[in-house]
């Protein structure tokens, strides 16, 4: 008997199956793909308050977020970067008090915190100047932080492995039937169909959740998503300099323009309603054109359809609260329990963001601690994720140390390797004492030595697994050298 199964191996569902079993809870996830296979690997990979959640009144959503930008600042110092983020004035959209009013509330609404305040600027002085559109003289800077939404995912669920849990992959739930005091869930794998039992099911589904709760409930349940569609694309690096650029639209959204990958700016995001098969979700023309049309009213540089290198496309699984537009849809979480008579729970998780997840599966085990006991306290604001117990969460302190132990990585790989693992590098590298240690190079720095390990202990099996979601070195190989990679995966399966 489990105490808690976890349906979904997004950001919400690896969320709540590490806090659980850090308390102690026999905890079982399943995903039916990979971990962040859908909208957990297609965000704008921020961890934010969320400026523009200001404009609609959001204060407690943007106060909970800043709040969690601090902790996760803390405890994945390796994988969470701090960015300086530039908001240019263009007459005829918000006005300039307005803005300011704006970053004033979001400087301070969050309390403590450990980055830099607000500012004004100047877009035509360096380092900004050349960059824009020369009628775009003066602007604002403020901070938030930027994060490999993917692999914090993926580290999130080793620690709830690590702590006791079962990350079962490829596994679908079929059947959820109520046996008694406990849920009795049916799981079909490529090897068969088997059953587990659980006090309590925690929905994590995304844009799956309500089909979970309606399998759970023979129909009953109602429906309460909105499914909307956000798009990137992402093309070759239009300026130099570590700073990102949020963009107002004349229809009143904004977009925001990130370096990304060291060779790219990384341009997103749309907000169009989906209806369409989920497990297909990619990027339209229309939504295309739309982002480099945004893009390019503020660069100086045209942005056009022919630039794109890579695009991506999720959906968010929204808690539908009937707002006109999808862009002010709230991106707040919302819980519903299922739990008649002392039956056994089953918590279903709407909304939220990859910042707020560690909040939201406090939140949840607290909603399922009226029906089942849940021991322990709260502990995952203090507690590091795998690699993050930097000493003083100093990253640059820690790159130099890696690049004085392993000098013959290089910059740009030491540089990579050491954001994605903390210092769990050194599980990675092993004893290699020479590149040549680590075995076969596929490309952009991607050995044998790292695929190893990614197989055998981030549970990847397939390229895209390895190269676009617990790396995107797949962004910087060409095709011989990706199917070089599969080869190698396929020896050792």
């Amino acid at each position: 008997m489990r105490d808690l199964l976890v349906i979904g191996g997004g950001i919400n569902g690896v969320g709540i199956a590490r806090d659980a079993a850090g308390r102690g809870m026999a905890v079982t996830l399943v995903e039916k793909d990979d971990l962040a296979s859908h909208t957990s690997s297609a965000s704008t990979k921020l961890i934010h308050g969320g400026l523009r959640y200001l404009e609609n009144y959001e204060f407690r959503l943007v106060r909970e977020s800043l709040r969690e930008r601090e902790v996760m600042l803390r405890i994945a110092p390796h994988l969470v970067r701090p960015m300086r983020f530039v908001l240019p004035y263009e007459d005829g959209l918000r006005p300039a008090w307005m803005l300011r009013l704006g970053l004033f509330l979001y400087d301070h609404i969050g309390g403590n915190r450990s980055l830099p305040g607000s500012s004004s600027v100047d877009l035509t002085a360096p380092p900004l100047g050349g960059i824009l559109r020369d009628s775009l003289t003066r602007g604002f800077a403020y901070s938030d932080c930027w994060v490999d939404d993917a692999r914090l995912v993926v580290l999130t669920a080793m620690d709830a492995a690590e702590r006791g849990a079962e990350i079962r992959l490829h596994t679908r739930c079929t059947a959820l039937e109520r046996v008694g005091d406990h849920w009795r869930a049916t799981l079909e794998t490529a090897a068969g169909t088997e059953t587990i039992d659980a006090r309590a099911v925690a929905n994590a589904a995304g844009p799956w959740v309500d089909d979970v709760a309606d399998l759970a409930t023979a129909g009953r349940a109602q429906d309460h998503l909105r499914l909307v569609k956000g798009s990137h694309i992402a093309v070759p690096r239009i300026y130099d300099g570590a700073q990102a650029y949020l963009f107002q639209n004349r229809d009143g959204r904004i977009v925001f323009a990130i370096p990304y990958e060291r060779d790219f700016t990384l341009i997103g995001t749309t907000d169009k309603l989906f209806t369409g098969d989920r497990n297909k979700v990619a990027i339209s023309e229309e939504e295309t054109d739309y982002l480099c049309a945004a893009a390019g009213e503020y660069f100086r540089q045209p942005v056009t359809p022919e630039q794109v290198r890579w695009s991506y496309a999720g959906i968010r699984p929204l808690y539908d609260d009937h707002a006109a537009k999808n862009a002010t849809v709230t991106r707040d979480y919302r819980f519903e329990i299922d739990a008649p008579d002392r039956g056994a729970p089953l918590l279903s998780v709407f909304g939220g963001k990859i910042t707020t997840y560690r909040k939201l599966a406090e939140h949840a085990l607290a909603r399922l601690a009226r029906h089942i006991d849940v021991p322990g306290r709260e502990w995952t604001a203090g507690a590091a994720l795998p690699g993050g117990d930097l000493p003083g969460g100093d990253f640059a302190a820690f790159l130099a140390d890696v690049r004085s132990r392993w000098p013959w990585l290089g910059e740009d790989r030491s540089l990579r390797m050491a954001h994605a693992y903390g210092w769990r590098l050194a599980q990675v590298l092993g004893d290699a004492a020479s590149a040549a240690d680590l075995g076969r190079d596929f490309g952009a720095g991607f050995t044998e030595a790292e695929l190893r390990y990614l197989v055998e202990r981030e549970w990847a099996q397939s390229t895209e697994d390895v190269l676009m979601r617990r790396s995107k070195l797949g962004l910087h190989m060409d095709e011989g050298q990706r199917m070089a990679v599969e080869s190698a995966l396929d020896q050792m399966a």
